[in-house]
């Protein structure tokens, strides 16, 4: 767990946070222990800004990996930041039951389930099994 805290804390300082100046970092360990890293990249057309979670789910499914195990985020907030619902919809759809590490710049930690952080998410398999 603090080998994940540990990188998704050197990759927050390569964010791109000029607008709101809040850096995240992600590392995403999958199932064969491989780690993918990301960081939040804003845009000044705001909705073009991608979560640290989701850049490293990209970059993990880009180069075929699609099972995880856990994922760390942290982020400079009075409490650990949990992920954003985009992001939490994103990783449900490999991992629904990936253990969330979520910490800040103090040392802070909470760790919860997907499936906790978001019970009933979206499944399209489940809305289309009824036809």
């Amino acid at each position: 767990m603090n080998r994940l805290i540990k990188k998704a804390l050197e990759v927050r300082k390569k964010a791109y946070a000029p607008f709101s100046n809040f850096r995240v970092g992600a590392a995403l360990e999958a199932a064969n222990g491989r780690v993918f890293l990301g960081c939040n990249i804003e845009n000044s057309s705001f909705g073009l800004t991608i979560c640290a979670e989701r850049v490293a789910l990209f970059k993990a499914i880009s180069d075929g990996v699609k099972k995880f195990k856990r994922i760390a985020i942290v982020a400079d907030t009075k409490e650990p930041c949990p992920p954003c619902g985009i992001c939490r919809q994103a990783l449900f759809e490999f991992a629904p039951d990936i253990e969330i590490i979520m910490a800040n710049l103090r040392g802070k930690k909470k760790v919860a389930k997907l499936s906790v952080l978001l019970p009933q998410a979206f499944r399209l398999k489940n809305l289309l099994s009824g036809r």
